[in-house]
């Protein structure tokens, strides 16, 4: 993953140690297409609007981008 940490999860019982190569397998393949879940790309300067699209159900999944 490219020096990058998966922490945890929000949901679900998700085991990123067991779980996340099987997805990052089928990502590879083109059986899993992650980009239709992007609703939203911000910079971390609006990272509160992430969290109010939360409950108002207005994002799936957003990407918060560290450098402006």
């Amino acid at each position: 993953m490219n020096e990058r940490t998966l922490k945890g999860t929000c949901f679900g019982n998700y085991k990123p140690h067991t779980d996340l190569p099987n997805v990052v397998e089928k990502y590879m393949k083109g059986e899993l297409e992650l980009e239709k879940f992007i609703t939203h790309t911000i910079p971390f300067s609006e990272i509160n609007k992430a969290f109010d699209y939360m409950p108002k159900g207005e994002s799936i999944g957003c990407i918060i981008k560290m450098e402006e």
